[in-house]
């Protein structure tokens, strides 16, 4: 036997060999290891109202840093940026609880995608809010001539 029928047949033999397992294999990677809830559980729904809280404080950090930038109205934005950073943080506490929590991944019902949104979002709103408080402190010390630097 030549050495290039050799190769060619153990070229064959390996091809042939991955051919009759990929229907196996695919067989196996799609029966799921935990059944796919699809309804609301206590877990999602936790999970959702922390994540919507923490929306809400990025668009209220959001508008606070505009205020306090002197783009939109006339107060320093102080109040919205108290309210992005306690938002933020409850939004940072409850979603880190999801995701620790959590028995599976996604689709399980647990409320681990909305746990991780919250997490990010709660960082955002923090961000925001401490850098719109920072602004306001700013912008009311250049107001009020009497406050000495």
């Amino acid at each position: 036997m030549s050495v290039r029928r050799m190769f060619a047949t153990a070229a064959v033999a390996l091809l042939g060999g991955f051919a009759l397992a990929t229907p196996a294999a695919a067989h196996a990677l799609a029966q799921p290891s935990a059944p796919l809830v699809y309804g609301w559980t206590p877990d999602r729904v936790w999970a959702t109202s922390a994540a919507l809280l923490a929306g809400v404080g990025v668009v209220i950090g959001g508008l606070a840093r505009a205020r306090s930038a002197g783009r939109i109205g006339n107060g320093t934005g102080k109040r919205g940026a108290i309210v992005a950073l306690v938002a933020g943080l409850i939004a940072v506490v409850n979603g880190g609880l999801v995701a620790v929590t959590a028995d599976g991944g996604p689709g399980t019902g647990n409320g681990i995608v909305g746990g991780y949104l919250a997490l990010v979002l709660g960082l955002v709103a923090m961000v925001l809010g401490g850098l719109a408080r920072a602004s306001s402190r700013r912008t009311a010390d250049r107001s009020n001539p009497s406050v000495q630097a």
